[in-house]
């Protein structure tokens, strides 16, 4: 009877707690998102500025060659540090 009771009196505290994980997590989910369309934008800005200032010493494939290359070095090593960190 009593462990009911002290159940009953708890149940708001535990809602309470619940409602702050789910605002937590829809914050940290919401942070994210934006961090990531912030970066993709930035990283397409920063593309664009480098891309113009090679295809004004070199040929357009060239600085397109070039850009597309540091891109996959950097997607390979980031493919390589995941697998790294994954298996420990």
């Amino acid at each position: 009877m009593i462990a009911s009771l002290i159940r009953l009196v708890a149940l708001p505290t535990m809602a309470r707690g619940l409602r702050d994980s789910a605002t937590d997590a829809a914050t940290r989910a919401g942070l994210t998102l934006a961090a990531g369309v912030v970066g993709g934008v930035g990283l397409l800005c920063l593309s664009y500025a480098g891309l113009t200032v090679l295809q004004r010493e070199m040929d357009p494939a060239a600085a397109w060659a070039i850009v597309g290359g540091l891109y996959g070095a950097a997607g390979g090593g980031l493919y390589f540090a995941a697998m790294r960190r994954r298996r420990g």
